[in-house]
């Protein structure tokens, strides 16, 4: 049965707040235990989508977040995607977040505790609670920070003033036990339909995940999915661009439509792809028609790109006659000397037969020759 299958006719009412508006919707759910601790469990429910999808995980969580327990307990709802990068929260109706002193949270303090669970690489990660607050300062609230430890001071852009448990409490929910289990959810029930929902996505997590799963070490990729992969390739995210570009094999693109598209692809990506592009030319089998393109790119690229495609045409064992005559031409134009030789000896090596490319090869020995 596919991963929406199973999913059918699981349906549980829930209502969230989104700042500060209530809203009631349907969501199909699948729920799974899972164990923070050995007397915390919470319950990870799936959501799926109007069309019976996989959409997202979330989490209703409920905890006390102080030490001694005379802090506000916290209701909370965790959202996230598929792979278990944390998205967002919200709070149920009629709940808020408060500081140790029982001061409600201010917008501010709820802006900053996205971007504290957003972050996947916190320092919160590498402490534990008792590092946090020195002992003897657990009630305290308002000279909490005043008297905190050493490691507090560490991390005290990491957390929100007069809430440091509630950060450290749920940034390590957020990012601890819950994400390998859905992993493993989404590893057990995905499909080629979700494969290709994930290449298509703008999610870049599900982008590469699912990149790897499509792609085989050797390079290749299931046919299935070829036109997914190009069109990653043409994105807007130049870092999936370029993950998938540099983990294509030869054969990828040995056809000639494949090199006329990779080529044009090359004309109309950002700076960064195109030299990747460039970078990742030299390990292909290129087509007559490709290297001549790459000839006429000289001259209208900087010195950077130059380097690059005079790399390229260094490494090939042939030249057309055109393609020959387009190098000669830009031979006197070369940006610098070095370019110019490197060029020169590469239409030396192919011994060429056309009298306008050996007369540009002699112009340039002659200007050699003169300044030598």
């Amino acid at each position: 049965m596919s991963f929406s299958g199973q999913l059918m006719r699981l349906a549980v009412l829930c209502a969230c707040v989104v700042g500060q508006q209530v809203a009631a919707q349907t969501v199909p759910v699948r729920e799974y235990p899972v164990v923070i601790n050995d007397t915390t469990t919470y319950t990870l429910k799936l959501a799926v989508d109007p069309q019976n999808r996989p959409d997202h995980f979330y989490c209703n969580v409920f905890t006390p977040v102080c030490l001694t327990g005379e802090c506000k307990p916290v209701y909370i709802n965790l959202y996230w995607d598929l792979l278990g990068n944390y998205t967002r929260f919200d709070l149920p109706a009629g709940e808020e977040l408060t500081r140790m002193d029982h001061k409600p949270f201010k917008q501010e303090d709820y802006d900053k505790l996205q971007a504290i669970l957003s972050n996947t690489q916190s320092l919160l990660k590498d402490v534990s609670m008792s590092d946090l607050v020195s002992k003897g300062t657990e009630n305290l609230a308002d000279s909490v920070d005043a008297k905190a430890g050493a490691t507090l001071k560490t991390v005290k852009n990491e957390v929100i003033d007069g809430a440091v448990y509630t950060c450290y409490t749920l940034w390590h929910i957020a990012h601890d036990q819950v994400v390998p289990t859905m992993r493993r959810v989404t590893e057990s029930m995905s499909d080629d339909a979700q494969l290709h929902r994930f290449l298509g996505s703008t999610n870049y997590h599900y982008q590469y995940w699912a990149m790897d799963k499509v792609i085989g070490t050797d390079g290749s990729v299931r046919s299935a999915f070829s036109e997914d992969v190009l069109r990653i390739l043409r994105g807007k995210n130049i870092f999936t661009a370029r993950y998938a570009l540099q983990h294509l094999n030869a054969a990828f693109w040995a056809a000639e439509e494949r090199q006329r598209w990779l080529w044009e692809t090359y004309r109309q990506a950002p700076y960064t792809l195109q030299i990747a592009v460039l970078k990742q030319l030299p390990a292909l089998p290129l087509t007559p028609w490709l290297i001549t393109q790459v000839a006429r790119q000289l001259g209208q690229v900087n010195p950077e790109q130059t380097g690059l495609l005079v790399t390229l045409l260094e490494r090939q064992p042939t030249l057309t006659g055109e393609t020959q005559l387009i190098v000669a031409d830009f031979l006197p134009n070369a940006p610098d000397a070095k370019t110019a030789l490197r060029l020169y000896d590469v239409l030396n090596a192919k011994k060429p037969a056309n009298r306008l490319v050996r007369q540009r090869l002699a112009d340039y020995a002659r200007t050699l020759n003169q300044t030598r």
